[in-house]
């Protein structure tokens, strides 16, 4: 695997175990030779993953909207920074430059990012495997509703399997570089009922 998009928040969060995890992540991508794509930021856990990869001799590539660059939280200092118009050419460059995903504690863009390739993945839109670093359990509550959504029947668990789980950042990058999701068809027995 030569480079991941990784998701995450523009603040730093409650614990300073999340801001380590991040540390930890770029230093060990760094190691690796896995470029870093994200969203450009140079704030929050967006900063700490960047500047980690950079000390250690990686490459990071940063997707940043104009808006948010006019408002200063651009990371200057990396490899390259591509400004585009808006977020939805960002998320669609960060994707495309990228062969696997991992979201961090974040906000509400960090879920957002991580269902959108979520989504696109149970839609047949790519194949690259897409894991949660589950710094102190942070995503507990979000698999909770997965499972929840599961026994709903609102969707199917083989779906929720295909997220790599992980809480250290060695343990994430060793399984994310083994993955291959198995595209599932969510649609196979709703078309067997008609």
């Amino acid at each position: 695997m030569r480079s991941l998009c990784v998701y995450c928040g523009a603040a730093s969060g409650v614990r300073p175990a999340y801001a380590d995890g991040a540390r930890v992540l770029g230093q060990r991508m760094a190691e690796r030779g896995i470029r870093l794509v994200y969203g450009g930021g140079k704030v929050g856990l967006m900063g700490v993953i960047a500047d980690a990869v950079m000390a250690h001799g990686g490459e990071a590539i940063g997707i940043i909207p104009e808006a948010l660059m006019q408002r200063e939280v651009g990371h200057r200092g990396l490899t390259e920074l591509h400004v585009v118009r808006n977020m939805h050419e960002r998320k669609q460059m960060m994707a495309d430059l990228s062969e696997g995903f991992i979201a961090m504690p974040g906000g509400i863009g960090t879920c957002e990012e991580l269902f959108e390739v979520f989504t696109w993945l149970q839609i047949g839109y790519h194949a690259k495997p897409i894991g949660l670093l589950n710094v102190e359990q942070y995503y507990d509550p979000l698999l909770g509703f997965l499972r929840h959504m599961v026994q709903e029947q609102f969707l199917k668990a083989p779906q929720v399997d295909q997220l790599v789980v992980e809480t250290a950042p060695e343990a994430i990058l060793d399984t994310l570089v083994q993955r291959q999701p198995a595209l599932v068809d969510r649609w196979a027995q709703q078309r067997d009922q008609i």
